[in-house]
C-alpha cells in the first residue's frame, strides 16, 4: 500500500529553518538525507521532496474562458506544507512508524521537532461501486 507522508511546518514567515545556526540546519539535513537513504534500501520509497516556501506558492484556477487565474502568495499561512514522502509499505501501522521518524528530524540545538506528519494512503483508484 502506498501512502504520501505529508510535513507541515508553522508558519512564522517562509521557512524559518534558514534562520536556524548552520551547524542545526546541517545536522537537518544530514538526518534528512540519511532517512531517505534508508527508506531507499528498505525499498520503501517512491519518492520524497522538499517544496519552497508559501512565499512562492501561488493557487491556479480555470477562468470561464479556460484560462489559468492566479492568486497569490501566500506568506502568511498558519502552516504550510513543507515537503512529503511516498512510501510503499505492507500496513498502516508501518507507514505511522516511518512518519514518526521524520517526525523526530533534529530541530535547534539537535532536540527532536516532533511535528506533525499527515499520513494519507494513496488510492490506486476509484472505489470499485463507483465504477
Amino acid at each position: 500500500m502506498k501512502y504520501m507522508l505529508m510535513m507541515n511546518t508553522p508558519s512564522g514567515g517562509p521557512y524559518q529553518i534558514a534562520q536556524w545556526p548552520k551547524q542545526d540546519l546541517q545536522a537537518h539535513i544530514g538526518f534528512m538525507i540519511s532517512f531517505a537513504k534508508k527508506l531507499g534500501e528498505s525499498g520503501e520509497l517512491v519518492s520524497a521532496e522538499g517544496l519552497a516556501g508559501p512565499d512562492q506558492a501561488k493557487r491556479v484556477r480555470a477562468g470561464k474562458d479556460g484560462k489559468p487565474i492566479t492568486d497569490g502568495v501566500f506568506p502568511e499561512s498558519k502552516e504550510f506544507l513543507a515537503g512529503y514522502w511516498i512510501v510503499d509499505v505492507e500496513s498502516p501501522e508501518r507507514a505511522y512508524e516511518i512518519a514518526a521518524q521524520a517526525s523526530a528530524a533534529p530541530g535547534p540545538g539537535g532536540a527532536p521537532l516532533n511535528m506533525a506528519i499527515e499520513v494519507r494512503q494513496v488510492m490506486s483508484g476509484p472505489p470499485k461501486d463507483l465504477l
